[in-house]
């Protein structure tokens, strides 16, 4: 009996280190990072110009400036600005795919390439993860190329403006590198947008 509970009392702990161990590498990973970076763009989202609705969906919440019913398929290939107006330097591209899961018509599943020219940096980032329309959304970056490979972080979408056939968006990329990424200069003719 005293044996059982000795071995109960050492998987507990045991399971309670392993706990502990898979609970902390996100702030791990962060403080072991060698490098990292927060980048603001701003994303100009314009209907039927550089987003379009290619599959209608068939229930929920009607079209609208922030709804689309429930299937709905949407592809962008939005520019990204140093600032919040358009006419203000671009920093990139953000290209991908968004599919209302939601009968509300405000959610949805997200993937996206983020290709950046920008501080100095060249190189895209993929995201995807949830958004909703009308609130902040943040996305892991689940790959990268260029000056971003081996990149991890996340992405932060804020909506500021979805009024009209125009949505801005405000990006806050945050990316960190790994210890042992090591960076080499990227040739001229392979990023262009």
């Amino acid at each position: 009996m005293a044996t059982k509970i000795v071995l109960l009392c050492l998987i507990t702990c045991f399971l309670y280190h392993l706990l502990q161990f898979q609970i902390a590498p996100v702030s791990a990973a962060i403080s072991l990072a060698d490098k990292s970076e927060i980048f603001t763009v701003y994303q100009h989202d314009h209907l039927n110009e550089t987003g379009y609705v290619v599959v209608t969906g068939d229930e929920g919440a009607p079209f609208s400036d922030t709804t689309r019913p429930f299937g709905t398929i949407y592809v962008f290939r939005d520019p990204l600005t140093v600032h919040n107006s358009s006419s203000s330097a671009t920093a990139g591209v953000i290209e991908g795919t968004s599919t209302t899961t939601s009968f509300d018509g405000l959610r949805n599943l997200q993937a996206a390439k983020i290709t950046l020219r920008h501080r100095g940096y060249r190189g895209s980032l993929s995201v995807l993860g949830g958004t909703h329309n009308t609130r902040p959304s943040v996305y892991p970056i689940v790959g990268g190329t260029g000056d971003f490979l081996y990149a991890q972080g996340w992405v932060r979408q804020t909506p500021l403006d979805a009024d009209g056939p125009e949505v801005l968006y405000r990006l806050e990329i945050h990316v960190y590198w790994p210890p042992y990424v090591k960076f080499a200069p990227v040739p001229e003719e392979e990023w262009s947008y």
